[in-house]
């Protein structure tokens, strides 16, 4: 296996492993952009928190380049945002609570 995969693998086992913890991407994401929204009074999306996120990721590793931990979220914030872009697209999403 090449560092690169192994880096991808890490970051498939992150996702899965948050999302035993926090439940599905949408269905979270959906929730932190409720409450941002509120807090910011403007609308914000799912989708966009994902990126937002991965945006944070970003400015980490403009201070601490190559940080493995951040590179991993990063990647994790890219593929979710990918997940929840999707869900928001399928009018017939449903997932547990939401």
């Amino acid at each position: 296996m090449t560092k690169t995969e192994k880096l991808l693998a890490d970051v498939v086992d992150l996702v899965h492993t948050r999302g035993t913890i926090y439940g599905h991407p949408y269905t979270n994401h959906k929730r932190i952009s409720e409450l941002w929204s509120a807090y910011l009074d403007h609308p914000i999306t799912p989708s966009q928190v994902a990126l937002c996120m991965a945006l944070l990721k970003v400015s980490r590793l403009s201070e601490s380049p190559g940080h493995e931990d951040s590179v991993k979220d990063a990647l994790a914030y890219i593929s979710i945002y990918q997940t929840v872009l999707d869900a928001e697209a399928d009018i017939n999403f449903t997932w547990g609570d939401d």
